[in-house]
């Protein structure tokens, strides 16, 4: 067995560090770390199977309990920690582990003190959990993601241990409420939106099934920013999660790799390749203990931080007065791991980013290989790599992978090119996020080329592999057909063809036309075309001597496609929703899926129903655990259809809308503590919260709104109380810092509630509320009290969602058009409990041809609402801009690409639909409990058994 990772006594190399004999993967050594430090915390909490009494004298406790601590192979099993132990553990950590002074148990101090106690009893299955890997040789998925949106981790992590109750017990106790400690906890500043809590979701899935994982990222000082809303709109602050310490992790200091940047790459006698020079800095990990719910098995997160060597600081510098330059390198290093993406507009920014994505792609890859290498045993077959291993890649960001392990085999291990890329390809997987081409990254080759030399020659080679597969699958016979596919399916975009690949077309054309007859189509970036400037390759023929070329159009910059990348270098191509598959099977990457249709898979996404119905929403748990009769849907979420048989009942519904108006009243005092607004329990919670972006139709949203309201203030008190419901429209997401049209919709949004809330006439009959910093904590309140929730993208552009299922899971009823995942949650929650509206999918480009052709004629009460903002009833702020997005027919911002106006007849008439049936109560709560009925395939552990059996290969391993 291995040694534990934790153990106080181990002399062998742990299963979460590497020896020194690893440190070569650069060329060069690091210092030698061949043992771990003693990181158990020896706390009272468990260890004494008695009950402790915290008035004791605590030494007196720790005393005791260093007589019989439960062994690793024991995990919590064996033993069922009361109240009072667990109250003398906290009451320990508060005054000999502290962080802060000696002095009151207040409500930080006690947020602390419990999360230690907790981590403590974290790391006993965390122990055991790796032992048994370790002992096992099990093979292991390796999620690497940009982005991971935890949470608070408190009250996620002793539901999952089943000690909710003794830890509420031994605070009260101790003189304090569960509530009011775990609302301490920021949130982990670690990710943005969907992207990052899926990845989360994810990770809870995997330990609560027990599937050997591990989770890669990037450890953010500031996070992405946090959000205030002012009269200026939304302006941004650094985070300050981390100003108190993280109780929730441990730093590994033996635990360290070298990134390796800039610098060059030279060619030995034997052919080798060697990366030397350049910038090198150390990626130092930090573990969170990731727990499953009702089991032994607790994974890990594994986050990257940055540094340098204390040698690295320039002292001779800094005492002649060069401060800035003394400590230049070690800022460099560390300012890497500072913010989630960073802004890119300036070539400083498009650099941070890069390093950001390969520092997470070249440490975690190296911490993987070093376990390989160990657990192998011996000599190391690097053939069962990929037997042993699965690395997915969550979304583009960590593409780098591909070349990384085909620099680190090739280089490092002596593996010859045709094996890397082989065993490369068997490794990797890459899950498609998005439709929109922005999205699909793209790198200059130039920053590529200097910042990473060795690994743009490794994809050189790649697309020349896949030049190479192309021409073979499509022939010489069609050049037109080939150039098509070449600029379609190349990773390197506008770079010339490789001299061999020049060479075999120029022989084709000895047996065929004329190279001559060759041309590029009007809208190519990069084709294959005849040419005669003298700067470029000429190919010479062996007859006629007539030189013949084949160039790109030299207009745009050369860059590397990332997305295409991922494709050609794995060996699956997810997307996250059946639409969205369809999409990237038939459009965004139909060439790729008519060369290798076995590579595209679907994994509609999932959350999990601990953190979003079991733990935010505890009324409805115990209502949906009293009417199916067993708690097992918390793991089996198949049981949640068994509501719909009592979905007409009236002790039912009677119940349901009571833990829904229960709800509601937390989030009216929610509401009024971060908005200051007050709002009425009686109105219909109506409910949009995501990043915000201009095809995900805020906008949209707030038009509507402008809409009501402006009929609202055209009828007499009476017809205005006969014609809307009372409504509650809250608002919630980050727009990016730099992306200007999404911070305007933030401010027309608050200017919009400025006027409205304020308005005596219309009193609580509508109130619009933007809630920020909205964050995980957030919708932890909202969702489970909403009733409506707006998912109002433009058809076609949202890849799945994540916040529908959360909504739907919740009893809340969607409105929205057909893209994402809500195609599936209409089919299975019922047509007649969805509010459907919009465009489809297959439509959109119609649409906007004939928008560019001019023919689109907006609907009157469209205009009407325009001119309405413009007349200035919302403030003196200038929205000529972002009403001139909505108008004309073709330019930069113009023309309403995304189809605003389109949409927004159906919209305003789905909305009065809406109001229809919330009148009707009793329908109302039958189609609500329809939605958490057919809510049940949402769940992520569905999502995690799909990728472990179709893409990573692997088994569940359950804990003994």
């Amino acid at each position: 067995m291995a040694a534990s990772p934790f153990s106080a006594t181990s002399t062998q190399t742990s299963p979460f560090s590497h020896s020194n004999s690893f440190s070569s993967f650069l060329g060069f050594k690091c210092r030698s770390r061949h043992s771990w430090p003693f990181f158990i915390r020896t706390s009272s909490t468990w260890h004494s199977r008695r009950s402790l009494s915290i008035i004791r004298s605590v030494a007196s406790n720790q005393k005791q309990t260093l007589k019989d601590p439960p062994t690793q192979e024991d995990g919590l099993d064996s033993f069922a920690p009361d109240s009072a132990s667990i109250a003398s553990s906290i009451k320990y950590h508060s005054e000999f582990t502290p962080l802060f002074s000696p002095g009151r148990f207040e409500l930080p101090k006690a947020y602390l003190a419990t999360a230690q106690s907790v981590q403590d009893m974290l790391i006993i299955n965390w122990n055991a959990t790796y032992d048994y890997y370790e002992k096992m040789n099990v093979k292991q998925a390796y999620y690497l993601s940009m982005e991971y949106l935890q949470g608070r981790a408190l009250l996620n992590a002793i539901g999952n241990l089943e000690l909710s109750g003794p830890y509420a017990e031994a605070l009260r106790k101790l003189g304090h409420n569960l509530e009011d400690v775990a609302s301490q906890e920021p949130d982990a500043a670690l990710g943005n939106g969907g992207l990052g809590r899926l990845a989360s979701c994810f990770l809870d899935s995997l330990a609560t099934l027990n599937y050997p994982a591990w989770g890669y990222g990037l450890r953010y000082k500031y996070g992405l920013f946090k959000q205030l809303i002012t009269k200026d709109g939304q302006e941004e602050v650094a985070e300050n999660w981390l100003e108190m310490g993280n109780p929730w992790e441990i730093v590994r200091n033996d635990v360290s790799y070298p990134v390796k940047f800039y610098g060059k790459v030279i060619e030995g006698p034997d052919g080798k390749k060697e990366w030397i020079g350049g910038e090198d800095i150390t990626a130092v990990a930090y573990d969170v203990p990731i727990p499953g719910y009702k089991t032994k098995t607790t994974i890990n997160l594994r986050l990257w931080s940055t540094k340098l060597a204390s040698e690295a600081f320039d002292l001779q510098a800094f005492n002649t007065g060069d401060h800035a330059k003394a400590n230049k390198a070690q800022k460099d290093a560390e300012k890497i791991c500072y913010v989630l993406y960073p802004g890119d507009e300036s070539i400083e920014g498009k650099t941070l980013r890069l390093k950001q994505q390969y520092t997470l792609c070249s440490a975690s890859l190296q911490d993987i290989i070093r376990r390989f290498e160990r657990r192998s045993g011996g000599p190391v077959n690097w053939e069962n790599f990929p037997e042993k291993v699965a690395v997915q890649m969550n979304d583009t960001h960590p593409t780098l992978c591909i070349p990384e392990l085909i620099r680190i085999l090739m280089d490092v291990k002596g593996l010859s090119w045709k094996e890397a890329w082989d065993i490369t390809q068997r490794t990797v997987a890459y899950t498609n996020h998005t439709v929109l081409p922005e999205a699909l990254e793209k790198w200059s080759l130039n920053l590529l080329k200097e910042l990473l030399p060795r690994h743009v020659q490794i994809i050189e080679m790649i697309d020349e592999e896949l030049i190479q597969t192309i021409t073979s699958e499509y022939g010489v016979e069609d050049l037109d057909l080939l150039q098509q596919k070449l600029k379609q399916m190349r990773i390197l975009d506008n770079v010339e063809l490789p001299s061999s690949v020049l060479e075999l077309l120029v022989k084709s054309e000895e047996k065929g036309p004329a190279v001559d007859t060759i041309e590029e189509t009007e809208t190519s970036n990069e084709g294959i075309k005849p040419s005669n400037k003298k700067d470029e390759l000429d190919v010479e023929e062996s007859e006629t001597e007539e030189k013949v070329t084949f160039e790109p159009d030299l207009k745009p910059p050369e860059m590397v496609r990332m997305a295409n990348l991922c494709v050609v270098g794995g060996r699956a191509v997810n997307g996250v929703a059946e639409i969205h598959s369809e999409i990237v099977k038939t459009d965004v990457f139909n060439d790729f899926y008519g060369l290798w249709p076995e590579k595209f898979q679907n994994k509609t996404n999932g959350v999990t129903p601990r953190r979003w119905i079991r733990f935010c929403n505890p009324d409805l748990s115990n209502i949906i655990t009293k009417w199916t009769g067993t708690e097992d849907w918390v793991i089996n979420t198949e049981k949640l259809a068994e509501l719909r048989k009592f979905a007409d009942n009236e002790d039912l519904q009677s119940e349901w809308r009571e833990a829904k108006r229960r709800n509601k009243i937390k989030v009216v005092s929610f509401l009024k503590e971060k908005t200051g607004y007050l709002v009425s329990p009686d109105a219909m919670f109506d409910v949009q919260v995501k990043r915000i972006h201009e095809y995900k139709r805020q906008l949209l949203n707030i038009m509507g709104i402008v809409y009501r309201y402006k009929k609202m203030k055209e009828m007499s008190p009476d017809e205005r109380k006969a014609n809307f419901v009372p409504r509650v429209c809250i608002f919630g997401g980050k727009a990016f810092a730099t992306y200007v049209q999404a911070k305007r919709i933030v401010k027309f949004i608050t200017d919009v509630g400025a006027t409205v809330n304020h308005d005596p006439d219309i009193g609580d009959l509508l109130k619009v509320v933007f809630v920020p910093d909205y964050n995980v904590s957030v919708a932890e309140v909202l969702i489970p009290g909403s009733e409506l929730s707006q998912h109002i993208s433009t058809a076609g552009m949202e890849a799945s969602g994540t916040s529908n299922m959360k909504f739907a899971m919740n009893g809340c009823i969607l409105i929205g058009t057909l893209d994402g995942a809500n195609v599936e949650i209409r089919e299975e929650v019922g047509e007649d409990n969805f509010f459907l509206f919009g465009a489809r999918a297959d439509e959109i480009a119609g649409l906007r041809k004939e928008r560019a052709e001019g023919k689109f004629v907006p609907d009157p009460r469209f205009e009407e609402v325009k001119a309405y903002v413009r007349s200035g009833v919302f403030g003196p702020y200038n929205y000529e801009e972002l009403m001139g997005s909505l108008e004309g027919n073709e330019g930069y911002g113009r023309a309403d690409y995304f189809l605003v106006g389109k949409d927004f007849p159906s919209y305003i008439e789905c909305q009065e639909k809406v109001d229809e049936a919330y009148r009707d109560q009793k329908k109302w709560t039958k189609m609500s409990i329809l939605n958490t009925a057919g809510s049940y395939k949402f769940s992520s552990d569905r999502t995690i058994h799909e990728y472990a059996r179709h893409i990573w290969m692997i088994d569940p391993i359950v804990i003994p």
